[in-house]
């Protein structure tokens, strides 16, 4: 199974010392339906408004590193509470969102549960956060430090240019030069080009 409930003892292990005590409480308060994933490669979390005998429902990816785990739990309880303030007249990520996302973020800096790199990247966007966790450039950069140590794994804007690299799946790129914010890269292969964002993690060939 892809999905599993999270049993609310353990949660703690998923999450930043010194903020257990507030998520269970905005679990419980609302009737949270929270499943932990194994890594999807296009969502890092997910959120679904209760219906006729179904809670709220949320879901996080297990592997995220506990800052990530943490911020993208709040990016769908944000959902959550927008949804229950303004139902469907709120766009998924408008200003009701942003406003949401914001005071969330802000009471967990107040609490100093965040390393002082990424309360910075955080401080950066809080008037203003990013549709998704993935959007944000400078946060997830400084996210990625946390992360465990892979061997060979690194983020596409440090893979020297003409040099080779796999994405999961095991296909195999290669470099190519930068357009914007992302970087063209040949697939092996197929000699298809494709464009990669600057903090798409990889592994060295």
């Amino acid at each position: 199974m892809p999905k599993q409930e999270a049993p609310l003892a353990q949660l703690r292990s998923y999450l930043p010392d010194g903020c257990i005590d507030d998520v269970l409480q905005f679990l419980h308060e609302h009737q949270v339906h929270l499943t932990i994933t194994r890594k999807r490669q296009s969502i890092l979390g997910d959120y679904r408004h209760a219906t006729a005998g179904q809670s709220h429902r949320i879901s996080v990816n297990g592997n995220l590193n506990p800052y990530a785990f943490l911020i993208t739990l709040l990016h769908e309880l944000a959902h959550l509470f927008t949804h229950e303030q303004f139902g469907r007249k709120a766009m998924a990520h408008g200003q009701e969102w942003k406003n949401e996302f914001s005071k969330l973020l802000a009471r967990f800096l107040l609490k100093k549960v965040f390393p002082p790199d990424i309360e910075k990247a955080l401080l950066r966007s809080i008037h203003n956060p990013a549709a998704s966790s993935c959007g944000d450039e400078r946060l997830l950069r400084v996210l990625h430090g946390y992360d465990p140590k892979k061997e060979g794994a690194c983020l596409v804007e440090n893979v020297p240019e003409g040099s080779s690299f796999t994405i999961p799946g095991g296909r195999v790129f290669r470099k190519g030069e930068k357009i914007r914010k992302r970087y063209k890269c040949t697939e092996i292969k197929t000699g298809k080009l494709y464009l990669f964002s600057a903090v798409y993690e990889v592994v060295l060939t």
